[in-house]
């Protein structure tokens, strides 16, 4: 899987993303917003994985 495809896979892209956090005053670019998305799955799946171990 490319990062392309890690990037567009979730529900919510990119651009919802940045339109989401901008209308809360959080000025984020569209690269941003993608590292969130990113970062924000990474922790997703930790939790998950610390969940599932238990």
């Amino acid at each position: 899987m490319d990062n392309e495809d890690e990037i567009n896979r979730g529900k919510i892209t990119p651009e919802k993303a940045m339109q989401m956090l901008n209308s809360e005053g959080m000025n984020v670019t569209i690269e941003e917003a993608t590292e969130i998305l990113l970062f924000l799955r990474k922790i997703a799946h930790a939790v998950v994985s610390k969940f599932l171990e238990s």
